[in-house]
């Protein structure tokens, strides 16, 4: 079984991009981290990172994965293009976050676009919120 982890705009920059809300660990250390999870329990892990909605698009599009993570990043708040992608390729979704959206001081980021058509949320744990959502994957992909 495969599962796909796609990283959002601007989380090639953790470690150093607004460390007191991210956190210092680097996406590289995300990653390697989750290949460990994936080695261990037995399943492909494929991960990619894109600064671009429309990459993020044509992954999702293309995936042979079973299920997907997503931090969308800022396009959680706004990218209905994303959204509908989410919904068009009947696969499960869990949205992840390394901040808790919902405590955030502006308001904008409180909103999901695509939460409605993801399996489920997880949110506010840092790097290990991408764990989480690998394990919830796991889980449902059976």
């Amino acid at each position: 079984m495969k599962i796909l982890v796609l990283h959002g705009p601007n989380l090639n920059l953790l470690g150093t991009r607004e460390t007191s809300i991210y956190g210092t660990t680097t996406l590289d250390t995300i990653n390697e981290r989750l290949q460990v999870l994936a080695d261990m329990l037995g399943f492909e892990l494929e991960t990619q990172q894109s600064n671009h909605e429309g990459v993020l698009i044509d992954a999702l599009h293309a995936t042979d994965a079973a299920v997907v993570v997503l931090n969308a990043g800022a396009f959680t708040h706004y990218s209905y293009a994303i959204r509908d992608a989410i919904a068009a390729i009947k696969k499960p979704v869990v949205e992840v976050h390394l901040s808790n959206i919902h405590a955030r001081p502006e308001e904008w980021r409180h909103h999901s676009v695509i939460a409605d058509v993801c399996v489920g949320s997880i949110a506010g744990f840092g790097a290990l919120s991408y764990e989480l959502g690998m394990r919830a994957a796991l889980d449902l992909a059976g």
